[in-house]
């Protein structure tokens, strides 16, 4: 670890909270966009912009079961500037702002601290905006910017703790490499977020390193990213290099112009579930169902997932844990479709803090933090009659529609009744 002897000097009294002291500028060269988003379209996400590159990914791609992760390259990519192309050699965490000690640091360095692996659910906090009547600008998501990851890196508090923040310090600011042209804001802006130090013990922050148990990817923050536990993705911030300590609320761009609701920074995912696969032991006639999927609470622990399947009362489904305090629970319910038709079917989480999900999304100017029950139509086709000549034209086959976007996925007699279309 290298670190700057001698006091910091302290910033201004009156200076603005986002114009802290800042390392001297270099120039950081971009990942090719193009093939950034080859990769993403390979993988199977599905691509809102190429440049920047945001991708989500498909809900019949989310796995379930107990401690399940999505892989690497099937993970939503949220960007709002180009990727940073950050060699491990030159790249290093610089430290400051009202610290006792300045560091600086190189990734071998960390990765000689103590370290520990978390799996954590990320979720981007305008998933689900496509969904908001009326619509509002910003990314239009559907349901699959979130997953779920092990992440391998040092405690947040351990890098802290040697930096000795000055008893005034009451935020921490996290810079990231990348950075381009905002509207109301003058010259390049930084992706920066900030939390404070008053929340860092009880949030498990974690300098992260790896991700899936390989060194993380390029589209995902190489060769270091925050990530905190419990928070919207935005909290998480990618290629970083800069922690500031501060003693006043940061007003940056994606603090105080972004990511808020009523002038309130977003903090906690709100209470979420997602139906990702429906199954019918035979998809052409009515009969049994397994409706599965997954829930996760940024406050609390999920205590119950209900589904209703149509005209039917609300049933509780069986809950599988995650075996990681910030994983996502997988849940499942059997029933039956027994009416032909467009059956809709709904699900909606509560956690152990007592949030429920509403039946309608909360609008707000910027489309955040949309937790609406989750709703898929399935479609069953009329039980038919063996015919006694030669066979007729085929009926339809059954399939799910998502009543998010529209489409439908088309399953064959006997088949995973999946639904694949985009939320």
């Amino acid at each position: 670890m290298t670190a700057r002897s001698g006091p910091t000097r302290p910033r201004q009294a009156g200076a603005p909270a986002h114009h802290l002291p800042r390392p001297a500028a270099r120039r950081t060269s971009v990942a090719d966009p193009r093939g950034a988003c080859q990769q993403a379209r390979a993988a199977g996400l599905v691509v809102h912009r190429a440049d920047p590159l945001n991708a989500e990914t498909p809900l019949g791609a989310l796995p379930g079961g107990a401690g399940a992760v999505v892989p690497s390259d099937r993970f939503y990519v949220r960007n709002h500037f180009g990727i940073p192309a950050l060699e491990a050699a030159g790249w290093r965490l610089e430290a400051g702002g009202l610290a006792g000690r300045r560091l600086s640091l190189s990734l071998a360095e960390l990765r000689s601290m103590p370290s520990r692996t978390v799996v954590v659910t990320l979720e981007c906090a305008g998933n689900g905006r496509s969904g908001l009547d009326p619509p509002v600008p910003g990314e239009q998501w559907g349901l699959g910017a979130v997953g779920a990851a092990a992440w391998t890196g040092v405690p947040l508090t351990e890098v802290l703790a040697r930096a000795a923040p000055r008893a005034c310090a009451r935020e921490v600011v996290f810079r990231g490499a990348d950075r381009g042209a905002v509207e109301g804001r003058a010259g390049p802006v930084h992706f920066e977020r900030s939390l404070p130090i008053s929340r860092l013990g009880s949030a498990g922050a974690l300098l992260a390193y790896a991700m899936n148990g390989e060194p993380l990817p390029a589209a995902h923050g190489f060769p270091l990213r925050l990530i905190v536990p419990g928070w919207y993705g935005v909290a998480s911030v990618k290629w970083l290099t800069g922690i500031e300590l501060t003693d006043r609320p940061f007003a940056g761009h994606f603090q105080a112009d972004r990511y808020h609701i009523g002038g309130e920074p977003l903090t906690l995912q709100a209470v979420r579930s997602l139906i990702t696969e429906l199954r019918a032991r035979d998809t052409a006639e009515p009969g049994e169902v397994v409706v599965r999927g997954l829930a996760w609470s940024g406050a609390a622990p999920i205590a119950r997932v209900e589904v209703s399947l149509g005209d039917q009362p609300w049933r509780q489904a069986t809950l599988a844990a995650p075996g990681h305090p910030h994983g996502w629970f997988s849940w499942e319910l059997p029933g039956r479709l027994d009416e032909p038709g467009s059956v809709t079917v709904r699900a909606r989480a509560t956690d152990a803090a007592g949030r429920t999900q509403p039946s309608q999304p909360a609008w707000n100017p910027l489309g955040y933090a949309n937790n609406a029950v989750h709703h898929v139509q399935a479609r069953v086709r009329p039980r038919q009659s063996r015919p006694s000549g030669p066979a007729r034209n085929a009926a339809p086959r059954a399939g799910v529609h998502d009543g998010a976007t529209g489409r439908a996925a088309r399953a064959k007699p006997g088949e995973m009744f999946r639904r694949r279309a985009q939320a």
